[in-house]
């Protein structure tokens, strides 16, 4: 080993980032200090595990009453309905709102305006706008699709416009060039640039409105959430696990006729 060798100062192979250390220590303490002030106790968890293994035994087996399934089924039937309109009015809402909202294309008086309804319409869960809108216009179906309505335009909306402000422009300025209109640029341009990932983020809004029709019914808005909160409040556990078993199913043809449509448009 020569003397320059030796001389030569060791390296280290990886440096310790003591930021980030100290962030994750400080996010553990955190942690642990709210878990102390919230009540969060093996004791609790463990007699809820016991509780939890009661309360699943009372449930079998499923109930299989004909007038039962039945109105099971119209409570289904509800439920999709609600998310298959919420989804077609957010999804058309939320094209323009998008577009006008991506900050490559539009001026930043009209962005930031949309931007602002964009995060008003995520700002709250669709249970919490969901009772809203049945004060304002009562109970049944109706307000489960608003509610749902405006929970697809937070979120589709965002997607949308994000996606385009990701868009080559130079597809943009050829389309400008020869002098088409606003419109021609959107759909000869944008849109084909956008179009797999807006089926992407269309086809995950209606499996999350399919999901959330079964919840909104349970403070009033339609679908099987009123049938299945029914339920709990009559300690039908065997009729609930039915309504269980039947959502599950949905949503699992759900998932199945959305990977169908995404190959459709790769």
């Amino acid at each position: 080993m020569t003397a320059e060798s030796t001389a030569r100062p060791s390296r280290v192979a990886f440096t310790p980032n003591w930021s980030a250390r100290l962030a994750w220590l400080g996010l553990a303490a955190y942690a642990l200090y709210a878990a102390s002030i919230l009540d969060v106790t093996w004791e609790r968890f463990a007699s809820g595990l016991e509780q939890g293994a009661r309360f699943i035994a009372r449930m079998f087996p499923p109930e299989t009453a004909a007038e039962k399934m039945a109105l099971m089924l119209r409570g289904l039937y509800e439920s999709l309905e609600i998310a298959v309109i919420a989804s077609v009015l957010g999804i058309l809402l939320s094209l323009p709102i998008g577009l006008l909202a991506a900050r490559n294309l539009m001026p930043p008086w009209l962005t930031w305006p949309l931007r602002l309804l964009i995060a008003l319409c995520r700002s709250f869960h669709q249970v919490i706008i969901a009772i809203i809108f049945v004060k304002a216009v009562g109970f049944g179906a109706l307000a489960g699709i608003l509610a749902l309505t405006v929970g697809s335009i937070g979120f589709v909306a965002k997607l949308f416009a994000e996606a385009i402000e990701e868009i080559s422009l130079k597809q943009v300025e050829a389309i400008r060039a020869t002098g088409a209109s606003f419109l021609n640029v959107v759909a000869y341009s944008v849109m084909p640039q956008v179009l797999t990932r807006f089926v992407g983020f269309s086809t995950y809004q209606f499996d999350s409105n399919l999901r959330n029709s079964t919840m909104v019914g349970i403070v009033g808005a339609g679908g099987i959430g009123g049938t299945m909160f029914a339920a709990f409040q009559k300690f039908d556990y065997d009729y609930l696990l039915t309504i269980l078993l039947a959502i599950i199913a949905m949503i699992m043809v759900s998932e199945i006729l959305q990977n169908a449509v995404k190959r459709i448009f790769r």
